[in-house]
């Protein structure tokens, strides 16, 4: 398969799509609010687990010593695979590597003992800019029904037993969302990324296939709308562009940048794509009104 390019719009409404450290939505340094690529590929990943798919980059929860603590990389491997990565030749890692279905979009950083493996992923996503004019940070406060031992605020009072001090204030919280926003992310897809590959594995690499391809369009549409947490609710996939090229030497730019959002009527115009592309690919466009 040729090259392909797309976009892939993400709308919130009264959600935190992509938050930062403080809890607010993810913004540039001037304020324009955006989502990471990280952001995107998390729900795709959890919807390819939900289907009983193998799936390396997702947090597993192991035991150790009594507590419950996330898995590292090689023993997220060693549970996947059933067998130690250092144990192994690097030619077989590459290979197990590539049967993961994330691995195979969005390529992989496995640097564990005995073993140094990157991959350039052959789908390659852009940061989900906010097009939206008229977006507002909604701050909520939330009253927990739990005190805080540690509070060193509010009222003291002796308990029935004449003994100690006891605070009396609940513990408070945030939830931050906006009030309403529209991401859109560019993205491309290089199946030649793999190549190389094909001539250390042989024939039992096909590379990135047409198959492969129709799997990430399915996540690409539903994703957003499948996972639902208590911040994601309200986050929907709104819209996807593909554009498969017609021949090798097709190379097209951010696609997203090239899209234009009518605030007032909620529009998305692709004048401009059209324009950009012409012949040089097949075009499907899908909507969700």
């Amino acid at each position: 398969m040729n090259r392909v390019y797309g976009a892939i719009g993400i709308k919130a409404k009264m959600a935190n799509w992509n938050a930062d450290f403080t809890g607010r939505p993810k913004s540039t340094s001037n304020g324009d609010i955006f989502g990471s690529d990280k952001a995107l590929k998390f729900p795709m990943k959890k919807m390819w687990e939900n289907q009983g798919k193998d799936v390396l980059f997702t947090k597993k929860l192991t035991t150790i010593s009594d507590k419950t603590v996330p898995m590292t990389l090689a023993e997220q491997y060693k549970n996947l695979v059933g067998k130690e990565a250092k144990s192994s030749n690097s030619n077989k890692v590459l290979k197990n590597l590539f049967n993961f279905i994330d691995v195979k979009n969005f390529g992989a950083t496995f640097a564990e003992e005995g073993q140094n493996i990157s991959i350039t992923g052959a789908v390659q996503f852009g940061q989900g800019f906010n097009k939206f004019d008229n977006t507002n940070v909604e701050v909520q406060d939330i009253l927990s029904p739990f005190r805080n031992p540690k509070d060193k605020t509010g009222k003291e009072f002796i308990n029935e037993q004449g003994e100690g001090k006891v605070r009396d204030q609940s513990t408070l919280g945030t939830k931050i969302t906006v009030d309403e926003a529209h991401y859109f992310y560019g993205f491309s897809i290089n199946p030649k990324n793999y190549d190389e590959y094909k001539e250390i594995l042989g024939d039992d690499f096909k590379g990135y296939r047409q198959e492969d391809y129709e799997e990430f369009k399915k996540v690409a549409l539903t994703s957003a709308t499948a996972y639902s947490t208590n911040s994601k609710f309200g986050c929907e996939n709104e819209f996807a562009l593909f554009v498969e090229c017609n021949d090798s030497e097709c190379y097209l730019p951010d696609l997203s940048d090239y899209i234009e959002f009518d605030s007032e009527k909620r529009e998305i115009d692709l004048s401009k794509i059209e324009e950009l592309v012409g012949d040089k690919g097949d075009i499907e466009v899908y909507s969700n009104p």
